[in-house]
């Protein structure tokens, strides 16, 4: 099997960590490959003997498995890295809270058995696929969290459309408006008030961010349907991001939203849930009077 390492070149303090996992995975005869950027960082910064393993680029990628070592970050960069390619992804947490990560650093030294006896299975997320005035937006024009429309001036809010077709859905007077997916409903969508929802369900989240209206709610609709996005601002300007991938735009920009086709295969281990994520990492449904 070969394996797949992404992971944040920066962070150096993982260190011992980093060393723990790939001592593992080489007893185990995994054929391991280690992200170009990230394969320079353990041999200059961390100084960490990389000669057992083999190098790849972004432009060059094939395995079996990807192993993305961080948090939720690191996750979402390796998603939009491997995009249609259909290569698995088990997170495991090096950062803090981790909720899209399914291994901790506690479980290394046994994860691996896990994967040896494929003791997983395999969630296909949905993914966003954006456009700008008909053409792809950007080097990574896909989320798997959540797309956001959003104030660049901090003094006003901004006048957001929303259109289902030719439908008008809402006209958005707030400091932006989210559309997540089901896998981004804890994250941006959840902090604004936004509804939890199970992986595998097909639908997509429209949330508003700071309403300046009490009776406008955050909206669940089918994932089947296109989204067109036209937005004003005092500015004439707007910022948008992609998974926290940002880009300035203009208020001549028309922003189309729809499911992407293709899935991102996320490594659910046995034993571990959504719903266990849930009240482990969000406490869902803890009772604090205790």
């Amino acid at each position: 099997m070969r394996i797949l390492i992404f992971g944040n070149p920066y962070k150096t303090g993982q260190k011992a960590s980093f060393e723990t996992l790939l001592s593992s995975l080489r007893s185990n005869n995994f054929d391991i490959a280690v992200e170009e950027s990230l394969h320079t960082s353990f041999a200059t910064r961390m100084n960490i003997d990389v000669s057992r393993y083999s190098r790849f680029s972004r432009d060059d990628i094939h395995g079996d498995l990807a192993l993305s070592l961080g948090g939720d970050g690191t996750l979402l960069n390796t998603a939009a890295i491997i995009g249609n390619r259909a290569i698995p992804i088990l997170g495991i947490n090096m950062g803090r809270l981790g909720f899209l990560t399914d291994v901790s650093t506690g479980e290394l030294p046994h994860f691996i058995d896990y994967i040896k006896e494929k003791r997983y299975s395999i969630e296909h997320r949905t993914v966003l696929e954006i456009r700008c005035n008909g053409s792809l937006l950007g080097r990574h024009p896909f989320a798997l969290n959540e797309v956001a429309v959003l104030k660049q001036d901090l003094s006003s809010m901004i006048s957001v459309d929303a259109y289902a077709g030719s439908e008008l859905i809402n006209t958005y007077e707030s400091d932006g408006l989210i559309v997540s997916t089901p896998t981004g409903s804890t994250a941006y969508s959840l902090s604004v008030g936004g509804p939890i929802v199970m992986p595998e369900t097909n639908i997509l989240i429209i949330s508003p961010v700071a309403s300046h209206s009490l009776n406008v709610r955050p909206l669940i609709i089918p994932d089947t349907w296109h989204l067109h996005l036209d937005i004003r601002s005092r500015s004439h300007s707007y910022l948008i991001s992609i998974d926290g991938r940002s880009h300035i735009m203009s208020d001549n920009d028309s922003i189309e939203i729809r499911k992407a086709d293709y899935t991102i295969h996320i490594v659910r281990l046995e034993q571990h849930s959504f719903l266990k994520a849930l009240k482990a990492k969000l406490m869902w449904g803890a009772d604090i009077r205790k």
